[in-house]
Formats: C-alpha cells, sequence, structure tokens
C-alpha cells in the first residue's frame, strides 16, 4: 500500500494564504518518492484578500480558504474536517501568510496565538499516533502553538530572534538554519525549514523542502 501524506494549505498566495512555491516544492518532492499528496484545506473565510500586485487589501468580497487552495491542488481538495489521522502517514504544513493569518492567528498575537480548531485537532491526531508532521517557513508557529506545551518540539523557522522568541515561548525549542536545510526532531517526529522566512534564492528554497520531505518520508518507512 502506498503512503499518504496531507499537504494542509491555507488559501493560495503567500501574503493571504499559502506560499506556492513552498505548496508546489512539498508536492514535487513527494511524488519524487512515489508518496501521494492529500491535499486539505479548511473552510470558511480567509482572514483578509491581498491584492499580490499592489501588496495591499483588495476590495471585494472574502474568499474561502478551501476555495483558494483548490487553485494549488488542481482542484483535488479535501474539506480539513472530514480527514483524520487514520487516513494519512504523515502532514505536512507548507508556510505563507496564510498559516498565521487563516490556520491560526500568529500574525496578530505571536506567542498568544490560538489555532484553527480542526488544524489543531489533526495535528494532535497525527501527533499522538506517532505519524510525522512537517511544517516549512512560519507554519513552524502553528505547530508550536499545538504542541509546545505538552510536547517542546524542537523545530526551526530560520534565524529571526523576534519569530524565534516567540516559539519558544509557545513552549518550542528552537533551532537556527540554513534556508537549505532542515531541522529533525526524531523523537517528536517533527521535521522543520525555513524557505522564504529568510532571504532565499528559489532553488534554496526547493533544495529545504527537498530534505524536509527526504526526512519525513524516512520516517514512514520507520513507521511502517
Amino acid at each position: 500500500m502506498s503512503c499518504k501524506v496531507g499537504v494542509l494549505l491555507s488559501g493560495c498566495g503567500f501574503l493571504d494564504g499559502s506560499e506556492i512555491h513552498e505548496a508546489v516544492f512539498t508536492l514535487l518532492h513527494l511524488d519524487r518518492h512515489g508518496v501521494e499528496a492529500v491535499c486539505a484545506a479548511p473552510r470558511g473565510a480567509q482572514r483578509h484578500v491581498v491584492d499580490h500586485a499592489t501588496g495591499k487589501p483588495a476590495p471585494g468580497p472574502s474568499r474561502d480558504v478551501l476555495v483558494e487552495a483548490a487553485r494549488i491542488a488542481r482542484g483535488r481538495i479535501v474539506d480539513l474536517a472530514t480527514l483524520g489521522a487514520r487516513q494519512l502517514d504523515g502532514l505536512i504544513l507548507p508556510g505563507g501568510f496564510g498559516a498565521a493569518k487563516n490556520l491560526s492567528d500568529f500574525a496578530d498575537q505571536g506567542a498568544a496565538a490560538t489555532v484553527h480548531a480542526e488544524v489543531a485537532r489533526l495535528l494532535r491526531e497525527m501527533h499522538a499516533a506517532k505519524k510525522p508532521i512537517g511544517a516549512i517557513c512560519i507554519a513552524p508557529a502553528v505547530v508550536a502553538a499545538v504542541l509546545g506545551r505538552s510536547a517542546h518540539p524542537r523545530l526551526t523557522i530560520g534565524n529571526d530572534p523576534g519569530t524565534a522568541a516567540a516559539l519558544r515561548q509557545l513552549g518550542a525549542v528552537h533551532q537556527d538554519c540554513a534556508v537549505a536545510d532542515c531541522v529533525v526532531d526524531a523523537e517528536q517526529r517533527v521535521v522543520t525549514t525555513p524557505a522564504y522566512m529568510c532571504a532565499a534564492r528559489v532553488h534554496e528554497v526547493a533544495a529545504g523542502i527537498g530534505r524536509l520531505v527526504d526526512a519525513l518520508v524516512g520516517m514512514l518507512g520507520a513507521h511502517r
């Protein structure tokens, strides 16, 4: 039976949803390993919509997180509310501000952040089942907000001192990391990489995500 890894998306576009490069590199590297990606997102309105040409809030109605995430998933998207740890062998959260705005409120609340109820549920289920979790860019903040005070995972967002301090306040252990590398917490089965939290070139981001996926897939073999 082939392995299935959830890819938890938060919209489409780095300013208000999932960072597209990071999401696509995740899908690419999973496919390189022959792992089936299960793209998922929560239903509900984005916190706001940003015009990516100007970087400013866009006029008009709000957009649904799942509907926007389906753009990246080529329409093959699962409602997060229907997805549980039993259906997955691993889980990866790409970054983008959507992780800190739609999957959580870390962008506003920092160390006092709360996490979308369905996101928190799935992360806790995966951790309890000892199934590996990967998080990219700012998404480790979501993991820290859910698991930090109970599991104290070792993770990275690169080397930004302010963000690292907030993760420590959430109970995580932060480790500085270069963009093309990743941090592996083998005990807690959590793998993280900085991606665009660092000023980076595209190929460096792809390399770091490749290492994250390599490490997570290695954990799948051990789990299975």
